[in-house]
């Protein structure tokens, strides 16, 4: 099931780029992430309710609450980046060098979470990155 949402990721990823290539036009970078933002906490608010989740709030624990809120900032200023990035640049350039964040989890991954590495991740991480610089190029 998981390859299904992370198929899902994928396509909606992609999608978000294009749209927001379009929507960008004439709009600061900034304001334009407030926006996208804002349809994001929403949507997510909205599907806590529908799995009826909003109990679990108060389980949560102060670790977790710390992680959590550093995800959040992470996530905020790399939308941040992205947007003016994307508002610069060509999306076919920009969003490449975005994708090298896969190549980065890996490897915080393995110094941070200790996590495995295989022959096959560190095939794939040097195949991404040598795509990424072609592309780009």
């Amino acid at each position: 099931m998981w390859l299904i949402f992370a198929i899902g990721s994928a396509v909606f990823a992609a999608l978000t780029s294009i749209l927001a290539k379009i929507g960008i036009e004439g709009v600061g970078s900034n304001f334009a992430t407030a926006i996208r933002t804002m349809v994001v906490v929403v949507m997510a608010w909205v599907m806590v309710f529908i799995t009826n989740q909003q109990a679990g709030l108060s389980e949560i624990s102060k670790r977790s609450w710390i992680f959590l809120i550093l995800s959040g900032l992470a996530t905020g200023l790399s939308w941040l980046c992205y947007y003016k990035a994307l508002q610069m640049g060509q999306a076919s350039k920009v969003v490449p060098i975005d994708k090298m964040s896969a190549v980065l989890t890996l490897i915080l991954a393995f110094v941070f979470l200790h996590e495995q590495v295989t022959w096959k991740s560190v095939i794939g991480c040097v195949l991404i990155t040598a795509g990424t610089v072609f592309m780009v190029l």
